[in-house]
Parts: C-alpha cells; structure tokens; sequence
C-alpha cells in the first residue's frame, strides 16, 4: 500500500493510491508485483486543505500557534541549535481601534502589520501569528545576544513606522531558549505570554522590549504564591492572613486622638509580612479586591464596636477603598447593613480614595459619594496633590476632607516653611468648607507650623505608629 505522486500523459501531476501484492517464484523472490492504481487526487486536495487550514491562521497566512508547538517539540526533542529565542509582538491595544473603527479596520491594521513584519523572516526566522493580535518569531539560530538585540530593535523600528499614525503601544517580549532545561514548546511559550505582558504594560516607560529572566521568573512565582493567599484570604470561613493595624489621627485644636485609620496587613507562612502596595494591587488586578475590602470593611467596624465598649464611643474610623469597590453594585446597601447590624452611627465612619478617582467613571463615583455623604460619613481624598488631582477638581467632588501627602510634610525638614505650599492648600481647602489632615508629622517643628497655619488634623510617627488592637486601645486609656 502506498500514495505517491505522478505526472501524467498530459502533464497535470495527480496523487495515487497503489494496492498491490507480491508474485513469488519459485525460490520465494518477489518477481512481480501486481494490483490497482486508484486515483485519490481529489481526498489528497481535501486533506492538504484541512492541513493547511490545522497550521496556518485564516486571517494572515502565516502559520499559527499549533505548528508553532509543533516546531517547538521537535527541535527540542532531536539535537537543537546552539543558541534559538523566541520574541513575541503583542499588540493588543489594537482593542482600542476595534472600539472606535470597528473590526474591520483592526483586522485589515493587523493584516498589514503582518505582511510588513514578514520581511524580517529568514531561514533561521519564523514568523507565526499565535494569539489574538500577537505575533511571535521563532529564532533558531543567532549568534550572539547582540545580534538579537539588534534583531529586536529592526522589529521595533518596523512597528513605529506602522503605527506612529495610529498611535498604537505595542510590547516585545524574548525568550530565550536554555537547551539544558529542555522545557516543553508549553512552558516555553507561557515564559514568553508572561515577559510579553510585562512589556505591554511597561511601554508607557519607552521600554518596549523586555527579556525574560530569573527574576522575573522568581516575581511570576511570587505573584503566584500571593494569589494563593488572597484565595485563602477570601475563604467564607476564615480571613486568612488579612489583619489590620490601626494609625491614630490626632486633632490639633482639642490636642486629643480622634480617630484611627484603618491600615490593611497580610501575613503569610511562605511570603512574610506582604506590604499593602503589593498585595493591594494584585486584589485589583484579580478583582479580589470585592471580598477582600468586605472583609478589611468588617474587621474595622468591629474594632470600632470595640472601642465603643472599651469606653470611647467618640472615636471615628477611617477605612481606605477602592475606586472598583465603589463602581461595584451594592457597595452603599452591604455598607450600611453592616453599619445597621453592628449599631454604628454612619458620622463615625469615614472613606479614603486615592487620587486615581480623577481617572476612573468620574460621575458614577460622585454619585456613590452623594448617598454615602449624605448618610453622615466622612470622605476623603488621599494623598492629595500627587497624582491626577487639582482643587478645581476636588471642589466638585462629594469629599470634605483632604489629606496632604507626607511628601510635601517631609519637605518641611529640608525647605524654608516660607516655600511650603501647605499653607496655600490648607487655606482653599477651608474656603471649601473642608477639613485637612496632614499624614507623615514626624518632628515637633512640622506639627507646630501645621497648626500655625490650620490644619485640622495629623498623622504620622510623632503620635504614632501603626498600631495592633491592643496598642490602639492602651494609647487611647493613656491618654485618659
């Protein structure tokens, strides 16, 4: 049995199938053969359709992410060459002109991408169009790591010339093959999706290629072993090793703690102490940051329930939220169920948001603030004058507070107090009838030109620093 190819009398090549059987002499030797040639020219055409539709995108003609795992295993399986990378292209803020040109457009940007990347593929370069608007070149030979460097930056200067106009980012992310490891096409081409990403993600920095290595490789593994705890964290049983800690907020004018900030905390057996803007991020990022900020929500009105029955039921809590936690259905019913079940009156709670609220669905957030304002809680903006924020802006929002970043405090050390313009913030900040507090107070000198010139409120290591229940309430039973 076997198929093979003929040209026949006319010309035209044909595919053949050929069933035959041995005649045998008489000394057993094969001195003919005889049987029947069937024309299969039209199974072959469908089967080398079907083939070439398996390994090739319909989009772009190149070949796709299969063959590129094919390719992958076989070289990795027989004897591979001495140096071989991968380098993938990922455009996936092309999303953004799908939204705005329709699909046509994108896939016609993509397809012209493609056709001008081509022309960097050489015998040893292999252009695959792999994920959704991802392209990947497989090197399976350079030789030194300069000549893939300067491979990189052809493919980057290729990509800018195309969509300079459009003014689409776009990320490189390489790999680099270790031979010795001798990964799977798999493993090899998660290493490469997630170097990608990180490239995506860094370009706003003008760093558009990015070379995976053992750090980043630790940091994967890091993200991974974090993503487990805030798993564990948001198990119904159990908080995990979420805890909070609880920094007082001291008035100036009565000379008295007032308050608490609410400050989030996670301890974990194979991480350690994890700081907030490690984990905090990560919550958002995996949209964990809903259960886990109901669970920070909770402990903090319990320790403020707490405190009531130790004998200050004047102390207010400060709790920081997200700006996803606001844009969440529901976050004013479930908050003031647990303020109703815990008998808390909502004018001793208070929220901090952190200045992306300037960047976010501005009006629905204002909204949310309104019932939340209008219920008696107090509202804060943190870390004012770092990021998005103006006052023009702030005077818009459903806010009465402004906390100055220790940042501008810290400069009180370092600056004459004249060349300071907390004064000027704290004095618009009253003309809009808010109240200010000043995080960061470390030094005697910076409290009392805090209070010169009217802030309301500190915070920082001159008072105290973040503190366990137990702290929290010793202080407060010191000061009488």
């Amino acid at each position: 049995r076997r198929e093979y190819e003929i040209i026949a009398s006319d010309g035209t090549r044909k595919w053949v199938l050929e069933l035959g059987q041995g005649i045998f002499n008489d000394q057993g030797d094969v001195e003919a053969l005889e049987g029947i040639i069937f024309d299969i020219s039209g199974r072959k055409a469908i089967e080398q359709k079907l083939k070439h539709t398996s390994e090739h995108d319909r989009l772009t003609g190149l070949y796709n992410n299969e063959y590129l795992i094919n390719v992958l295993d076989q070289d990795t399986e027989g004897e591979p060459p001495a140096a071989r990378a991968v380098v993938s292209v990922n455009l996936t803020s092309i999303h953004a002109l799908t939204a705005q040109y329709g699909l046509r457009y994108s896939l016609d940007l993509i397809n012209a991408i493609a056709v001008t990347l081509e022309t960097h593929c050489t015998k040893d370069r292999m252009l695959f169009s792999t994920y959704e608007n991802s392209f990947i070149f497989y090197v399976k030979s350079y030789e030194t790591i300069n000549v893939l460097e300067d491979f990189c930056r052809a493919i980057s200067d290729t990509l800018k010339s195309v969509l300079a106009a459009e003014g689409i980012a776009y990320g490189i992310g390489v790999y680099v093959i270790d031979n010795a490891k001798r990964l799977d096409a798999e493993q090899i081409l998660k290493n490469l999706m997630m170097i990608s990403e990180i490239a995506m993600s860094n370009q706003d920095r003008g760093l558009q290629t990015h070379y995976f290595d053992e750090s980043i490789e630790r940091q994967i593994h890091r993200d991974l072993q974090l993503r487990n705890e805030l798993d564990n964290v948001c198990a119904e049983n159990h908080d995990g090793g979420l805890f909070l800690q609880f920094q007082p907020i001291f008035d100036l004018p009565t000379n008295r703690i007032c308050g608490f900030e609410a400050l989030a905390r996670l301890r974990s057996d194979t991480l350690g102490l994890v700081p907030p803007l490690e984990f905090i991020p990560m919550a958002e990022k995996t949209k964990l940051i809903h259960p886990i900020g109901d669970k920070v929500m909770l402990q903090a009105l319990r320790f403020l329930k707490e405190l009531e029955f130790q004998g200050f039921p004047d102390i207010c809590m400060t709790i920081n939220v997200s700006v996803l936690q606001l844009l969440q259905g529901g976050f004013c019913t479930s908050l003031f169920e647990k303020l109703q079940r815990l008998d808390i009156s909502p004018d001793r709670i208070g929220l901090e948001l952190t200045e992306s609220i300037f960047a976010s669905d501005y009006l629905e957030i204002n909204r949310t603030l309104a019932i939340l304002k209008n219920a008696g809680m107090h509202i804060a903006i943190d870390d004012f004058g770092t990021g998005y924020s103006s006052l023009a802006r702030e005077w818009e929002l459903n806010v009465d507070c402004l906390k100055i970043d220790k940042s501008f405090v810290q400069n009180l050390m370092d600056f004459p107090p004249e060349k300071s313009i907390i004064s000027d913030i704290i004095s618009m900040a009253h003309r809009f009838d808010h109240y200010v507090v000043a995080e960061g107070v470390e030094y005697e000198s910076q409290r009392d030109l805090l209070k010169q010139w009217g802030c309301d409120k500190i915070q920082g290591y001159l008072i105290s620093r973040p503190l366990d229940p137990e702290g929290a309430i010793k202080l407060l039973k010191e000061q009488g």
